[in-house]
């Protein structure tokens, strides 16, 4: 598929078949990850990979509302927890090529693990557009993130950013809302040219 078409194609599914991937899909999507931009290349970053139905299953209660909204998310057979790693971007720029020995966290413009852990994540959801699946990015509620870190034994220095559902998708995906496409903002709206506020 081109380039293109990944990216025109790319909307969050939310409606799965329970149809399996295959492992070498996995892989791949998995993969695609490691090949994300990081600061200093700390690559801070860990992905939780669900594949085994009961270790999914485990994973459910911790986002009640994704399941009570859309129930059939439950049928991915593969989800993907992004973890971000703070400490692996301030131990990377104490090192002395890029000499912030005192590892402040104040010297960093934006959180750039979490950032990093983002943009591998789109990776991800792109890569499974291109094998032809369906992928959704989701949050984990702030009130569930330590019962999560608990029952997977994720240690407190890792960060979940979300969920990543990918598979099949279901046969009766109901259509994009037409709103999706009235709600678009095009470029003329959010690209300023040379100046804040100048569009053309």
């Amino acid at each position: 598929m081109e380039f293109s078409e990944v990216v025109r194609r790319r909307r969050m599914i939310r409606h799965y078949s329970d149809k399996p991937l295959t492992p070498e899909v996995t892989e791949r999507i998995l993969a695609s990850a490691l090949r994300a931009p990081s600061a200093g290349f700390s690559q801070g970053w860990a992905f939780l990979a669900l594949t085994d139905p009961a270790d999914r299953a485990r994973f459910w209660q911790f986002v009640p509302t994704r399941v009570e909204k859309t129930p059939t998310m439950q049928d991915a057979p593969l989800v993907v927890v992004p973890l971000a790693h703070k400490a692996a971007y301030l131990e990377r720029y104490a090192e002395p090529d890029k000499g912030w020995e005192d590892r402040a966290e104040a010297r960093w413009p934006a959180p750039y693990w979490y950032i990093d852990t983002g943009m591998a994540s789109l990776l991800m959801l792109l890569t499974a557009v291109d094998e032809g699946f369906g992928a959704c990015f989701f949050g984990i509620m702030p009130e569930h993130l330590q019962p999560f870190r608990a029952e997977f034994g994720v240690p407190d220095e890792y960060d979940p950013i979300g969920g990543i559902t990918v598979g099949y998708r279901a046969e009766d995906v109901p259509e994009q809302s037409g709103r999706v496409a009235e709600r678009r903002r095009g470029a003329d709206a959010v690209v300023h040219r040379g100046q804040w506020g100048r569009h053309a």
